[in-house]
């Protein structure tokens, strides 16, 4: 799962990059100059703690038996356990006045992108298995349940 998020991450910092080197105008463009590892880094470690929470919450389960909104929720609950960790050590938005405002602008984003990604996550895995269903029933003769 780390692994997929970091691919994720790496993707969305490629574009922007992309979009920063064809517009210099962009916002975003002067505050990292390698968004892809920017991104990537954090998505691996997002995707690590998203499945420590999806094996305790989610196990004995199929995707089809999950709903996109739980799947999300335990996205966000990853999200706010690592930005949480971040915190707790200090990291990240050491300009801002009270721990509070830190806590808010490190785990907020972690939050919302993990919710983001573990819904992706939950709509491709239904799509991975969605050609195994199909195959099973192909394969089974008919009148056999």
């Amino acid at each position: 799962m780390g692994l997929v998020w970091a691919a994720g991450g790496f993707g969305l910092g490629g574009v922007i990059e992309l979009i920063w080197n064809i517009w210099p105008g962009f916002p975003l463009g002067p505050v990292f100059d390698i968004w892809p590892a920017v991104l990537a880094i954090p998505g691996f470690m997002g995707g690590a703690a998203f499945s420590v929470v999806l094996g305790i919450a989610g196990r004995n389960r199929s995707f089809d038996e999950l709903s996109l909104p739980r799947f999300a929720g335990w996205g966000a609950l990853g999200g706010a356990a690592l930005g949480g960790l971040f915190v707790a050590l200090g990291l990240g938005g050491a300009d801002a006045p009270s721990l509070w405002l830190r806590a808010a602008m490190i785990m907020g984003p972690f939050s919302l992108g993990s919710a983001i990604a573990a819904s992706g996550s939950l709509a491709l895995a239904r799509l991975a298995e969605e050609p195994r269903l199909i195959e099973a029933a192909l394969e089974s003769p008919e009148g056999e349940e």
